[in-house]
């Protein structure tokens, strides 16, 4: 899997590469990271790449020459590039679009807007997908980039050391994954729940499955909505 990042602000992305996870994929082989500058393909002698928004309103808005040219070089250089935008405007980015692109996709970029946006043309004539991370405003779209890319990354296989992990995580199903412990036993008179303790497999996953019901109608009641009423749907048929 390969990910470019089309970004005036390069170093705010390099450094989250550079431990962890993603690195090791990175030194195995397993991912690819490079960046696009704008900047570098500005018409303007001043390396200018923002304008005064049409019709006015605060703020400036990142010019169409200089992003379009710079997809048309990512594009001539990888036909098979799919390009994503990011915007708070965009539909929003899911489990399942992280899983569908890191099976279906082996090059994606990320255009990262900033100022208080980028032309609309440019997003119509290039975009391939548009998302967004969620309903609140950023500097930039960098850290969205970052989230996608890191959602992306650690499905393509071999990248996580236990590919069996992927399987209870939250979000593969309706519901949210249940809750993690680890030693001591009691933690600040908090304790580990029992039945975690006893070795029996079958009776602890009949836990996880409750812990994980009422996490999840706690916090997301709209996703347990689905998964009762999908468990319903699927009674009804037999």
């Amino acid at each position: 899997m390969r990910f470019t990042f089309v970004t005036l602000f390069r170093p705010l992305m390099e450094g989250y590469f550079e431990d962890s996870i993603l690195k090791r994929a990175i030194g195995k082989g397993l991912l690819s990271v490079d960046f696009l500058n704008p900047r570098e393909f500005t018409a303007d002698k001043h390396r200018k790449v923002d304008d005064t928004a049409a019709g006015g309103g605060a703020g400036m808005v990142m010019m169409a020459q200089p992003l379009d040219d710079a997809m048309k070089h990512l594009r001539s250089e990888s036909p098979q590039v799919h390009i994503v935008f990011t915007t708070p405007v965009g539909k929003p980015f899911r489990q399942s679009d992280a899983k569908r692109l890191a099976s279906q996709k082996r090059h994606v970029a990320f255009v990262s807007g900033r100022y208080e946006g980028i032309d609309e043309r440019v997003i119509e004539l290039w975009a391939d997908e548009v998302f967004s991370i969620g309903d609140y405003i950023l500097t930039g779209g960098e850290l969205p980039s970052l989230v996608m890319a890191d959602a992306i990354g650690r499905l393509v296989p071999g990248v996580l050391g236990n590919a069996e992990s992927l399987e209870t995580e939250s979000f593969e199903s309706y519901l949210l994954e249940a809750p993690s412990f680890t030693r001591p036993k009691s933690f600040h008179n908090l304790s580990i729940p029992s039945e975690f303790l006893k070795g029996n497999h079958s009776k602890i996953n009949a836990l996880k499955k409750r812990l994980a019901l009422a996490k999840t109608k706690y916090f997301r009641p709209e996703r347990y909505l689905k998964f009762t009423q999908r468990e319903s749907d699927e009674k009804s048929i037999y």
